[in-house]
């Protein structure tokens, strides 16, 4: 699609429902490959980011399937002896990054192209690195692919460590969920300082906590995790898309229109409500 032409001058009415959040469902999709055992999200957004994923989780050894309701994925990890997240599917999007903790944690190896072919540096794939290498992974840089290996020694499993996450453009949200789904395996405990507090960083550590994680202080900037020995199963509902939600509320406001949305994220958009509402904006949950 080259553009959007967009005819105004009628107000918004009718009523949508706010899909999942997609920036939570991609690391939650990640997530499976921690386990052998099957994740079933429901929720799952319908764009082709989650396609890509699904494509790659399938390079994996990931199984994907599809349940009876819309949006509903079930992810098996069959075949844990793939681990390398292949340049062609790295390249449609950046999410894929968030495969590298879970693999080198579960598998105790990865080679995970550099998303988009990106240079490390000021994008924040170096403070993935930061945090799996504080976690005792063996890193190199090669024509492009990050590879990491478990520590020698400590059974194959990386070593629990303070982790600061911090860097010039403040914390990273798909590093923190990199670094937080490598801690669940790891032995010992893990400290991340300055960790992402969005809510969709929240949402993958319940789902790593239904899997049988450890984990402590989600949504501050200290998260603490305790490493277990394995993770089992989950089933999960990924959290609405804060972003979509917001826009449609945006889109309705300007428009002086009367829009219903359903699986409305309240809590995560309690900041943008209360200043719309000092505008004259009503936002009115509706009761059943």
């Amino acid at each position: 699609m080259d553009r959007f032409l967009i005819r105004g001058g009628r107000p918004l009415r009718g009523a949508v429902r706010v899909n999942g959040a997609k920036n939570a469902c991609l690391p939650l999709m990640a997530a499976a490959l921690l386990t052998d055992q099957p994740v079933t999200l429901r929720g799952v957004p319908a764009l082709s980011d989650v396609r890509s994923m699904e494509r790659l989780l399938a390079t994996l050894g990931c199984e994907v399937g599809r349940g009876a309701a819309p949006g509903e994925r079930t992810l098996c990890g069959r075949d844990d002896r793939k681990n390398v997240a292949d340049y062609e599917l790295m390249r449609t999007m950046r999410a894929g990054i968030c495969t590298l903790g879970p693999l080198v944690a579960a598998r105790g190896a990865a080679k995970v192209s550099m998303p988009g072919g990106c240079a490390i540096g000021d994008r924040p794939v170096d403070l993935h690195l930061r945090g799996l290498r504080a976690l005792g992974a063996e890193i190199t840089l090669d024509a492009g692919y990050i590879t990491a290996a478990a520590p020698r020694g400590n059974g194959g499993r990386l070593r629990g460590a303070h982790v600061f996450l911090g860097g010039p453009n403040g914390s990273t949200a798909l590093g923190t969920a990199n670094v937080m789904s490598a801690a669940a395996l790891a032995t010992g405990t893990t400290v991340i300082e300055c960790a992402a507090c969005e809510p969709e960083i929240e949402d993958v550590g319940r789902l790593l906590i239904a899997m049988g994680a450890r984990i402590e202080g989600l949504g501050s900037p200290r998260v603490t995790v305790h490493g277990v020995e394995a993770l089992g199963g989950a089933t999960h509902e990924v959290i609405p898309d804060r972003i979509e939600a917001g826009t449609y509320v945006m889109a309705a406001a300007a428009t002086g229109g009367d829009v219903t949305l359903e699986n409305f994220p309240t809590v995560t958009l309690g900041a943008a409500l209360d200043r719309l509402g000092e505008v004259g904006v009503s936002v009115v949950p509706e009761v059943d």
